[in-house]
């Protein structure tokens, strides 16, 4: 697997346009070297599904990039010391489970974790994760309450669907829940879609690798 430069640079070139917008570089199944050759070129936000790999990755020599790491995959509630471990921020918040298992585990010390999202199932599909909208404000408020600092709202639109009238949707239920918030919304196939909805932060993955 090696760096797909001419995407790379375009989706940098892009966000030039787009100020309030991060690149966040998604980083499953890719190597070490490729992950080292993209800090060195200045990259310094990533993001990882699940917990282990993440664990096995970030470690040793990469240690000396300064980057910050996020968990963008599902958290069972038995991973959630080593996600709040390994990762600057997380976020899949979905659940009261989770949601009580972290902040039980913050009681007793402090960890790199410093931000968490909540995840949304914007499509309200039964096979993806993220919590339903009729439970949102519920849970954020729940969050909040239990002290996890809730910087932003996540989701991933359903396959083969418009895209745009996700991200607009979820524009509006940021800005009715708190317009502070930030918005992680867009991938590979409809970042381009993303930034025009004012997206805050998108997560490429097979568009930067080849």
């Amino acid at each position: 697997m090696t760096i797909n430069n001419k995407n790379y640079s375009k989706i940098k070139s892009l966000l030039n346009n787009y100020k309030n917008t991060k690149l966040l570089i998604v980083s499953k199944n890719r190597s070490i070297t490729d992950i080292e050759s993209l800090m060195k070129d200045g990259a310094n936000l990533f993001g990882e599904n699940r917990v282990q790999e993440a664990k096995s990755k970030f470690t040793n020599d990469l240690l000396k990039y300064n980057f910050k790491l996020h968990l963008i995959g599902p958290l069972q509630s038995n991973k959630a010391e080593d996600a709040l471990t390994i990762f600057d921020t997380i976020q899949t918040i979905d659940r009261y489970k989770l949601i009580d298992t972290i902040a039980k585990l913050k009681e007793k010390k402090t960890f790199k974790t410093k931000s968490f999202y909540i995840q949304i199932n914007i499509g309200e599909e039964k096979q993806k994760s993220g919590v339903l909208l009729s439970e949102l404000e519920n849970l954020y408020n729940y969050s909040l309450e239990k002290n996890l600092n809730i910087v932003g709202l996540m989701c991933i639109p359903p396959l083969n669907s418009d895209v745009n009238f996700y991200f607009n949707k979820m524009l509006e239920i940021k800005d009715k829940l708190n317009n502070k918030l930030l918005l992680s919304m867009g991938m590979s196939g409809d970042y381009e879609t993303a930034l025009k909805c004012g997206s805050n932060m998108i997560r490429i993955g097979s568009k930067i690798f080849k």
